[in-house]
């Protein structure tokens, strides 16, 4: 696992825009509170990054939104307040304990009943949506184990269709897709991912790097053709 190093100015900036911009509302400020509470990672999105999953599922008009990796749901939350009163996000967590706390913080932001959440292994809930026949989901948030990026990054081509929207988070590691030596397990995995988007005839893609408080960082955008 790579050390974020996160610069002075670069949090007090992020703090400012999250202060004057994006004002994270009393249920997203939960989310992140429980989250310590419990002893989770603090990995979850910065707020100017959830709030643009959230505009990003407003703007490509998505009903229907897949995320991978639910943690205390922060960014569950953003995305959910994106999708119409009938919208639906299914989300996948790998541990029972985060997906109770993620189930409190999104009924308490009174987003509930657009959110289901599964708990297993992701690709083998993937796998059980495949075999389901479940309607293509609009947009896919990509932000789990990073070795299984690129075999997420399938699966949401699958469980997506032409036109559907989907951002891969942490994709810039520190700089580390340059020297994938330095984290073994994730590195390789986030390289993976990138070299897939740049030459899979079904995606047109690009990737954004970042800085702030998760240090130096980035994501990716795809658009299934």
């Amino acid at each position: 696992m790579i050390e974020h190093d996160a610069q002075p100015g670069w949090v007090a900036v992020e703090k400012y825009l999250s202060d004057v911009v994006v004002q994270p509302d009393a249920a997203l400020q939960r989310a992140v509170r429980t989250a310590v509470d419990a002893d989770m990672p603090r990995i979850e999105v910065a707020p100017n990054a959830g709030k643009l999953l959230k505009l990003l599922v407003q703007v490509s008009g998505a009903r229907r939104v897949l995320e991978i990796g639910t943690l205390a749901g922060f960014s569950t939350i953003w995305m959910a307040r994106g999708l119409p009163d009938d919208g639906r996000l299914l989300t996948c967590e790998y541990l029972p304990k985060h997906a109770a706390v993620a189930r409190t913080n999104v009924d308490a932001a009174g987003i509930g009943h657009k959110v289901e959440i599964r708990v297993g292994a992701a690709l083998d809930t993937l796998q059980v949506l495949a075999d389901l026949g479940v309607e293509p989901f609009d947009f896919v948030f990509i932000d789990a184990d990073k070795e299984n990026d690129s075999h997420y990054l399938e699966w949401a081509i699958r469980l997506g269709r032409p036109g559907t929207t989907i951002v891969v988070d942490n994709v810039i590691w520190e700089g580390a897709i340059l020297e994938p030596e330095r984290d073994e397990v994730n590195a390789p995995g986030i390289v993976s991912a990138l070299e897939m988007m740049g030459r899979d005839p079904r995606l047109d893609a690009t990737a954004i790097q970042t800085v702030g408080t998760k240090g130096w960082d980035g994501f990716a955008l795809a658009v299934v053709k």
